[in-house]
C-alpha cells in the first residue's frame, strides 16, 4: 500500500511515515516508479511506533523497543528496564509540574489584578 493508505491505516501523518522511513525505524519496499509500498509488517511497526510514541518514549527508546520486539529471544527484563527508566522520568517531569503548578497558583492569588501596577508576579519573575 502506498504511504497515504498507510497513513491512514496508522492513524500517523504521511510526513511522519517518511520521517520514520528515513531514520531508519521502517524499511517499506519501493516499487518500480519510486513509490513506497507498505506491507502489513510496516504497517504493524507503525501502528507499534504510533503507540509507543503515544505514551511518550523517545525515538531512541522506539528504536530499542522494536529491536526487542523482533528479538523472540529477548529478555521481557530488557523492556522493562526501558518502560521502568521512561516512567521514573514521567513522575519526575509530574513532580516538577506539581511544584510549579503550586508556585504559580501562590503567585496568581497574591496578585490583586487591577489597574495598578504592584504585581507579586511580575516581582518573583524578577528576583
Amino acid at each position: 500500500m502506498r504511504v497515504g493508505d498507510a497513513a491512514r491505516q496508522s492513524g500517523l501523518p504521511a510526513k511522519t511515515l517518511r520521517y520514520y522511513e528515513e531514520i531508519g525505524l521502517v524499511d517499506p519496499q519501493r516499487l518500480e516508479n519510486g513509490y513506497r509500498d507498505y506491507n502489513d509488517d510496516d504497517l504493524a511497526r507503525l501502528r507499534f511506533l504510533g503507540r509507543a510514541r503515544s505514551l511518550g518514549f523517545s525515538i531512541d527508546d522506539c528504536r530499542n523497543l522494536l529491536s526487542l520486539c523482533d528479538d523472540e529471544k529477548r529478555s521481557s527484563r530488557d523492556v522493562k528496564a526501558i518502560a521502568s527508566a521512561h516512567l521514573d522520568n514521567i513522575e519526575r517531569k509530574i513532580s516538577e509540574l506539581e511544584t510549579m503548578r503550586d508556585v504559580l497558583k501562590k503567585l496568581v492569588q497574591s496578585c490583586h489584578g487591577d489597574e495598578h501596577a504592584a504585581c507579586p508576579i511580575i516581582d518573583e519573575l524578577t528576583k
